[in-house]
C-alpha cells in the first residue's frame, strides 16, 4: 500500500484553517491513562494534538510523513518532531503510555500500523483514534455545502474518506475497547474562515490541480446571503479508544 500525502502542498493553509479538537475529548482520554511519561502523536500535521499532549506528558514524539507539515508545527521544548511513516518508526519497544491519531487513521495501512502500535506501546498503554465528520451550519448553508461536498469535489475524494463518513464504525480495532461518548467541535467562523477550511480539503486540492481553479469561490457566492458576520459551525467528533 503506497503512502498517501495529500497535505504537504498546502501545509500553511492547513495550519491556519483546520478546526481544533474540544477540551472534553482530551479530558475523557486522559482519565483512562495510568502514567504520563511518554506519548506519540502519529500523523501530527501541524502539531495541534501534540501541543496539548505536551502540557500533560514529560515527553511527546510527533510524527508525520510530510516534512512541510512539520515545518509549520507548533514548537514546544518537550515535543520532538520527526518525519516517519505510521507503520514503521524508530521508536523503542514498550515505550509509550498513549498513542494518538487525530483525523488520519483512514490514510494508514491498518494491519501494519496496529503491529507498530503493539510494539511501541507499553503494556496497558492506550491508543486513541478520532476524527470529525461533515459539519453543519444552518439549513440554507448546509444545502449548498452538501452539494459542494458530494457533487462538486465529491469525485475527488479518496475512497478512504468513506471511513470518516461512517465515523470509523466499520474500521477494524483489535484492542480492548473502551466505550466512548460523542463529542463536538463548535467554532464561530467568518465566511472567509469557512472558505479557508474548504480549501484545505484533499478533494478540493485535487480539483484545483485538475481544473486549474478553486471551486470554493463559487460555493462561497451561493452561501454568502445566508452567512452573518460569524456563524456557528458544528462538527461531530467520534472516538475509538483501546488498551494495547
Amino acid at each position: 500500500m503506497s503512502t498517501k500525502d495529500y497535505f504537504s502542498g498546502h501545509s500553511k493553509l492547513y495550519a491556519t484553517f483546520r478546526p481544533t479538537y474540544p477540551e472534553d475529548l482530551y479530558v475523557f482520554i486522559f482519565k483512562h491513562i495510568k502514567n504520563f511519561d511518554t506519548a506519540w502523536d502519529c500523523a501530527t500535521g501541524n502539531g495541534q494534538v501534540a501541543q496539548v499532549l505536551a502540557k500533560h506528558f514529560i515527553s511527546v514524539e510527533a510524527t508525520d510523513i510530510s516534512q512541510q507539515q512539520l515545518d509549520n508545527a507548533f514548537q514546544i521544548k518537550n515535543i520532538r518532531y520527526s518525519a516517519q511513516r505510521a507503520e514503521q518508526t524508530t521508536f523503542p519497544n514498550n515505550h509509550f503510555d498513549l498513542i494518538t491519531v487525530g483525523q488520519a487513521l483512514h490514510w494508514f495501512d491498518l494491519d501494519k500500523f496496529y503491529i507498530e502500535v503493539n510494539r511501541a506501546a507499553k503494556k496497558d498503554g492506550l491508543l486513541a483514534v478520532w476524527g470529525y465528520a461533515v459539519c453543519s451550519v444552518n439549513p440554507q448553508v448546509d444545502e449548498h455545502f452538501n452539494h459542494f461536498y458530494n457533487h462538486v469535489v465529491g469525485p475527488y475524494w479518496d475512497s478512504a474518506r468513506k471511513m470518516v463518513e461512517e465515523e470509523y464504525k466499520n474500521v477494524p480495532f483489535p484492542f480492548e475497547q473502551i466505550i466512548t461518548p460523542k463529542f463536538s467541535i463548535i467554532v464561530e467562523w467568518t465566511l472567509e474562515e469557512f472558505a479557508g477550511y474548504l480549501t484545505t480539503w484533499s478533494a478540493t486540492q485535487k480539483f484545483i490541480k485538475d481544473k486549474n481553479y478553486n471551486p470554493v469561490q463559487e460555493v462561497v457566492k451561493l452561501i454568502q446571503p445566508y452567512w452573518n458576520e460569524k456563524e456557528k459551525v458544528t462538527f461531530p467528533v467520534f472516538l475509538k479508544l483501546g488498551r494495547t
